[in-house]
């Protein structure tokens, strides 16, 4: 996940594009077909209807006047007073911000501690990305997801702890491997208390591999495109961050990860914690890898991760992912209403706010499951026609029933990128046309538009036109080209800017606008220097198993260098007791149980010592000559392997080239 950090740049609200359309670099205001097209969401959509509001803001047991929460160091790590300046139930959507998102947003703003089972079932809401679930046992609380940072999942324990009595905690359950569902974990248990078994530790099959997977193995890149995606940088204004879709943003403490004691692996187990009943719905393929729903007979409440939310969900994220499964995650609801929806009057997720009510419950979950059939069936209709992704996603639209029901509005996917989504995951990136077989990046194709197009200034005469008249889209592709032929072209990065900037204004989405806002940003002040976290923590590294710790040195290995290297290292864990063999040899990277008598040299060392060296706090060499990794044999072959490894940079552009 990412930090949002502070930052300065808001500008005015007011003024429109018009004929007088400046090319500075300052933020802009909505102009009259950003307006227009606000306007045409608000008067298209229900927002007479007010039963969510009913929903965010039932059982309400207390609310801190002010919530801004800090680390150790006095780091603001969470700070919702910085959206409260602007955002609240009376305040109309200002001519910035879609008016279905500001509806969403709104709604996300109502944080506090809920009662969902009158003396039962507690959530803490507004306190990160996600909620954080208390659930009162004979003598102590399960806790269900525990947010993303151990600050917010802290300040949540002490609210609960203070208004409804202190109790110890004798269980968390994780419902799946995303990091605003585990990395709090450290804040509200210890591992003393884990390891004596005072405290259970729930997840569902491969969380810790899942977790390891996504956060590491392509963690760099993903993270990079997140600060994009939940506008990291953004000032919280009506022309910046408004909303994330699932909540108002992502905490920036140090997320923590606890090993699971006990594992969730098939639908239908039970367990019984504290008196406690639950039985587990086990949904592979659907949000997460692997993820787990939770019924609660005692109570009829139905717990559903983040399987279903208040908002259509990402079929493949904007920062990047496996495409997940609509079909499957569409059978897995309808496996949840045949299952458990005769006994259920209580709905309640890890996002927004729950619901009450059976047959409201149903109907919920019918038109959740028919949003991802209907997007998995129709893309694929479609592409059996003969329309490739993009044409797809400009095809498609929802039935009525569908499209005007608020919790299947596209505050967080979009039925665009989902729609294209089907479309990689049973075709893949190529289109089938042969120009786009082998296609020239956007740098030298960019410089080819440009000299085709008559030159960048003849480009900005008639974009700035198209500008004028609202044709965003058209502008941004347009204008990317002059950018990637001259990224010191000052106009056109300042026309792009504020190309994406009207999209933003528009956008339903939180991400897209997040996405749109965070590229205008990074135009106008260049690329950043600060404010990403590295989702590689601690806790996630330990948790690596030799065999993923080997697999991520494969990725790092540069191919090219190591092209004609013939290298072989052992490699001894003494406290696993375990042996690996390494072996570099036509430019990749192996790995195999075992030593071999001819390596070049072996190294003994302990996980802790790795784990150390992963994270960049110590060096290999330097391990050696510390006595922290024993050395036996050719030491310069283990310089030339670590010679041979990329540090990889985080701040790569992506709107430059």
């Amino acid at each position: 996940m990412l930090s949002a950090c502070d930052n300065s740049g808001g500008g005015s609200s007011s003024g429109a594009a018009g004929g007088d359309h400046q090319l500075d670099n300052s933020v802009k205001g909505a102009t009259e077909a950003t307006k227009a097209a606000n306007k045409k969401i608000a008067d298209s959509l229900p927002f007479n209807d007010k039963s969510d509001f009913e929903d965010a803001k039932r059982g309400l047991i207390e609310r801190p006047e002010t919530l801004t929460i800090k680390n150790a160091n006095g780091d603001v790590i969470w700070d919702l007073e910085e959206y409260k300046t602007y955002i609240a139930d009376d305040k109309p959507a200002p001519d910035t911000v879609n008016p279905s998102l500001w509806r969403n947003a709104q709604l996300c703003m109502e944080y506090g501690l809920f009662e969902v089972v009158p003396d039962k079932i507690y959530q803490v809401r507004g306190y990160d990305l996600s909620n954080i679930t208390f659930i009162r046992g004979n003598t102590g609380w399960l806790v269900y997801d525990t947010l993303i940072s151990p600050e917010t999942a802290k300040a949540a324990l002490d609210l609960v702890n203070a208004k409804l009595g202190p109790r110890p905690i004798v269980a968390v359950l994780h419902s799946h491997s995303h990091v605003d569902h585990y990395g709090g974990v450290r804040g509200i248990i210890n591992q003393a208390d884990v390891d004596s078994g005072k405290v259970k530790v729930i997840a569902p099959a491969n969380f810790v591999e899942d977790a390891v997977s996504e956060n590491v193995i392509a963690g760099n890149a993903m993270g990079r495109r997140a600060v994009y995606m939940y506008g990291a940088l953004l000032p919280r204004n009506a022309e910046g961050g408004v909303n994330g879709g699932l909540g108002m943003t992502v905490s920036t403490g140090l997320p923590t990860l606890v090993l699971p004691t006990d594992t969730v692996t098939a639908s239908g187990q039970k367990m019984t914690i504290d008196g406690v009943d639950m039985e587990f719905q086990f949904t592979p393929g659907t949000e997460a890898p692997t993820e787990m729903n939770t019924y609660f007979p005692q109570f009829r409440a139905m717990w559903m991760a983040e399987n279903t939310t208040n908002t259509m969900h990402n079929l493949l994220t904007l920062r990047g992912a496996q495409v997940r499964d609509a079909l499957v995650w569409a059978k897995f609801l309808n496996d949840t209403i045949n299952v458990y929806g005769p006994n259920v009057d209580v709905k309640f997720q890890s996002h927004h706010w729950p619901m009450w009510g059976h047959d409201k419950i149903i109907d919920y979950w019918q038109r959740q499951r028919d949003m991802y059939k209907y997007i998995h069936d129709q893309s694929v209709r479609l592409m059996n026609n003969g329309l490739i992704g993009s044409e797809i996603a400009e095809e498609i639209a929802m039935p009525p029933e569908l499209n005007n029901y608020w919790p299947d509005r596209g505050y967080y996917g979009t039925l665009k990128h989902n729609s294209r989504a089907v479309y990689q995951r049973y075709m893949g990136w190529y289109d089938g046309n042969p120009a786009d077989l082998d296609d020239l990046p956007p740098e030298p194709a960019g410089k080819k538009y440009v000299d085709y197009m008559g030159g960048a200034d003849a480009i900005l005469e008639k974009a700035k036109k198209d500008f004028d008249n609202g044709e965003y889209r058209w502008t941004a592709m347009v204008l990317k080209h002059v950018v990637f032929a001259d990224p010191n072209n000052t106009d056109a990065k300042n026309l792009l800017a504020d190309s994406f900037e009207q999209m933003g204004y528009q956008a339903e989405s939180g991400p897209w606008r997040s996405v749109y806002l965070q590229g205008a940003f990074e135009l106008r002040n260049g690329v950043p220097s600060a404010g990403g976290t590295d989702v590689a923590s601690p806790d996630t590294i330990s948790a690596m198993p030799p065999e993923m710790m080997f697999d991520y040195l494969g990725v790092r290995l540069n191919g090219p260098k190591a092209a004609g290297k013939n290298i072989k290292l052992n490699v001894t864990f003494d406290d696993l007791k375990k042996d690996y063999t390494l072996h570099v040899a036509n430019g990749v990277l192996n790995y195999e149980p075992g030593k071999i008598p001819d390596a070049d040299a072996s190294l003994t060392l302990t996980k802790d010592t790795m784990n150390q060296i992963q994270m960049g706090n110590l060096k290999l060499t330097d391990g050696i000559d510390q006595k922290k990794v024993t050395l036996d044999g050719n030491r310069q072959s283990v310089e030339d392997f670590v010679g041979l490894l990329d540090t990889f940079p985080f701040w790569f552009n992506i709107v430059t080239p």
